[in-house]
C-alpha cells in the first residue's frame, strides 16, 4: 500500500496544495494531511481551524485523512507507517531547496520525498497572500478551495 503524508506546508488556503493533493491521489492509496503543530508560527486560524477545514474539504474522499502532529515530519511519516512525503513547489529555488531536503531524508529515514509543481495558474498565490488579502476585508473566493468556512 502506497501511503503519503503532506505535511504541515498543507494550508486550506491554497488551492495549488489541493491540486497537488487531488493530483497525488492518482498514484497514492491514501494521503494524509499533516498538520503541522509550531506555537511560535502566527496564523490566520488556528490549528483547531484549520484542521476543522481541512476535514471538511476532504470528508468525501476515503483516501485523505487529516491528523496533527508535533514532531519531525520523517518521525510522523514512520509513526503512521507512511513511506512518502509529498511537497508542493511553487520555483525553481523551491525545487533545489526540497531536493537537498529529500536527499537527507532519504538517507537518514529511507522515506522518500514526491517534489510535485504547483499548477501554472496557482504559482503566484501563497497563503500569505490570501491571509494578507483577508485581513483588509478583500473577496479571495476564487483563490480559495470551495468549502472554507471562514467565520469558524
Amino acid at each position: 500500500m502506497k501511503k503519503a503524508i503532506f505535511p504541515g506546508t498543507f494550508d486550506p488556503f491554497t488551492l495549488g496544495h489541493l491540486s497537488i493533493v487531488n493530483r497525488s491521489l492518482s498514484f497514492m492509496d491514501e494521503i494524509v494531511i499533516s498538520v503541522g503543530v509550531n506555537s511560535k508560527k502566527k496564523s490566520y486560524f488556528t490549528l483547531e481551524q484549520r484542521e476543522k477545514m481541512l476535514k471538511k474539504l476532504f470528508a468525501d474522499n476515503p483516501k485523505v485523512t487529516v491528523q496533527s502532529y508535533d514532531c519531525l515530519t520523517t518521525d510522523f511519516a514512520e509513526e503512521i507507517g507512511a513511506r512518502f512525503i509529498i511537497r508542493g513547489i511553487r520555483t525553481v529555488s523551491d525545487f533545489e531547496y526540497e531536493e537537498t531536503i529529500a536527499d537527507v531524508n532519504r538517507q537518514l529515514t529511507g522515506i522518500e520525498t514526491i517534489l510535485l509543481f504547483t499548477e501554472p495558474e496557482f504559482t503566484c498565490i501563497s497563503s500569505t497572500i490570501v491571509r494578507e488579502l483577508l485581513s483588509f476585508g478583500k473577496d479571495v473566493s476564487r483563490f480559495v478551495p470551495a468549502g472554507i468556512d471562514f467565520n469558524l
